[in-house]
């Protein structure tokens, strides 16, 4: 194809402008029900040297909804129920900010069944991502 307009690689304010541009279409097809489009729910543990051995960030996303990016726990600490207990504070916030769905996305080399175990469904299977591997989109009704 050829455009006669400039294709480039944005920098991080036109980066954000885009997304925001999107934040606004999708905003007036359906308000914001929360103060502000994402707020952070982001928590992490840390050992008696103050050094971080595990944390989950997530956030109340858009419309009460609570998205969880990232639930890691340092090797040497995993299994001992950091996870769980990380996973309970941030939907107990959630809850209490008014999230009545929680969502998520792990790879079958991760942590698909500790999420099942705590409730969570699968509603979306990704083949092949990364190459013979799978990725789970995962959700629960918080």
């Amino acid at each position: 194809m050829n455009f006669r307009h400039k294709i480039s690689i944005p920098i991080e304010e036109e980066a954000e402008y885009i997304g925001n541009m999107l934040l606004q279409f999708n905003l007036k097809s359906k308000p914001l029900t929360q103060e502000k489009p994402f707020i952070s729910i982001n928590r992490c543990i840390k050992d008696e040297n103050g050094e971080v051995i595990g944390g989950i960030l997530a956030c109340m996303a858009l419309w009460h909804t609570l998205s969880i990016d990232t639930l890691w726990v340092k090797e040497e600490f995993r299994n001992q129920g950091i996870a769980n207990q990380l996973l309970i504070i941030v939907e107990d916030k959630a809850i209490s900010m008014g999230c009545y769905i929680a969502y998520l996305s792990t790879y079958d080399f991760q942590a698909k069944d500790f999420y099942l175990k705590k409730g969570y469904e699968i509603f979306g299977v990704l083949e092949d991502c990364p190459k013979g591997h799978r990725l789970y989109h995962l959700c629960k009704r918080l």
